[in-house]
């Protein structure tokens, strides 16, 4: 079905890119921080889904869109950006009330950004014309037109093999991210720290995706 020594090298360079750095992994540390690992698992799963939906859009056509048009890019990136600056700036503030909550009432502390981490990931993966064209750009090369299975079946294995490849990657990351947060929540004011350090990187990742 597949080109063994094509199939080979993409998995070993989707492994690279998993494991490195990125966006995608500030996000998924920074909510394992705040929120612990259930919602870093269902960072995770967002991420995997939106994997997934970029595949879709990879196979019918709509990513070379992204590729083609400046307009279309332009306009999916102020969208993702504007989406991860609002999750920045809405964790900063739910984080300030936190906090003087607890100075006034000594409150317990609250879970800031009450959406979904799933939703948030999906979202953030999904506005995000770089991975479009990471799936454009990237997976075609392992394609072979030489076999008797369509380029189209090709594009859409390899799309969804990336995510499940990236999928147990994203929760090592979640298993020790959530170790380390457990030893700075012994403290009493670290979750407030952890939290603002959490809308900090959201406005980061905002910006990056900017420029």
């Amino acid at each position: 079905m597949l080109n063994p020594e094509l199939l080979l090298s993409f998995l070993g360079a989707s492994f690279l890119i998993a494991v490195g750095p990125g966006p995608s992994n500030a996000f998924l540390m920074a909510q394992t921080f705040a929120n612990g690992r259930k919602a870093g698992m269902h960072c995770a799963i967002g991420f995997a889904l939106g994997g997934v939906v970029h595949t879709l859009f990879a196979v019918v056509g709509l990513s070379a869109l992204l590729k083609t048009s400046q307009t279309a890019y332009t306009i999916v990136q102020y969208l993702g950006a504007c989406y991860l600056g609002y999750l920045g700036v809405i964790t900063l503030w739910q984080t300030w009330q936190n906090s003087s909550s607890q100075e006034c009432e000594d409150k317990p502390h609250v879970q800031v950004n009450k959406q979904s981490p799933l939703f948030q990931a999906l979202m953030t993966e999904v506005l995000n014309p770089k991975v479009a064209l990471f799936f454009i750009a990237f997976i075609p090369q392992f394609v072979d037109p030489t076999l008797s299975t369509s380029t189209t079946m090709q594009l859409a294995i390899f799309g969804l093999l990336y995510p499940i490849l990236a999928f147990p990657i994203d929760c090592t990351y979640i298993y020790f991210g959530d170790k380390i947060a457990q030893y700075f929540k012994r403290h009493p004011s670290a979750q407030l720290w952890i939290d603002r350090l959490t809308g900090a990187i959201f406005i980061a990742l905002a910006i990056n995706l900017l420029l």
